[in-house]
């Protein structure tokens, strides 16, 4: 059993913003596999069912990004998911857009949600499905007021082959091929 973990922030007002990939993400794959991610419990959103075989769990923690360590710790201590069957789906501002990098473990690359998650599961192995939300140039903005920045139209477009990528990879890693998306999507 995997536990697949979108990073986001809850409410209407969020959907489309920079920092809200991971949820969009575990969206197409709870759509695409007749999942429903609805049952509420310890502050989340979770769904269960199969994906292509493999059983798996979809979290969507209602904490907002920077505290989904709580979430995650409450559903994988409940399941008995050790850290490394957990994929976390991130946001990554250091990437450009579109460009899509898989790791096990290592480094929270600045993300507070990833920082939390290490230390509320007690471990940073988990996997990394980071996923690059760079687009045009961030000026003066801070990081927090970037992410926060709505997709742009051109951008939607891109939204789908990024979605498609990042789907195919979770389902190679759910069939245990860790180590040959890590080599296919590294920077």
């Amino acid at each position: 059993m995997k536990l697949i973990i979108g990073l986001g922030n809850p409410g209407e007002r969020f959907i489309n913003h920079r920092s809200n990939i991971g949820f969009k993400i575990l969206d197409v794959i709870a759509n695409n596999n007749n999942i429903d991610i609805k049952t509420k419990k310890k502050k989340s959103l979770i769904g269960r069912g199969d994906f292509e075989g493999e059983e798996i769990v979809l979290l969507k923690p209602q904490t907002f990004a920077e505290l989904s360590g709580e979430a995650a710790l409450y559903i994988a201590s409940f399941l008995r998911i050790k850290p490394k069957d957990i994929i976390v789906i991130m946001d990554d501002i250091s990437l450009n857009l579109g460009k899509l990098v898989v790791e096990k473990g290592g480094d929270d690359h600045g993300h507070p949600g990833i920082k939390n998650l290490a230390i509320a599961l007690k471990s940073p192995e988990f996997i990394r499905v980071r996923i690059g939300i760079l687009g045009r140039n961030m000026g003066k903005l801070t990081r927090e007021k970037y992410i926060s920045q709505e997709f742009e139209p051109m951008e939607n477009l891109q939204l789908i082959t990024i979605i498609n990528d990042a789907e195919a990879a979770i389902r190679s890693i759910t069939h245990g091929e860790i180590e040959e998306v890590i080599e296919k999507f590294k920077l």
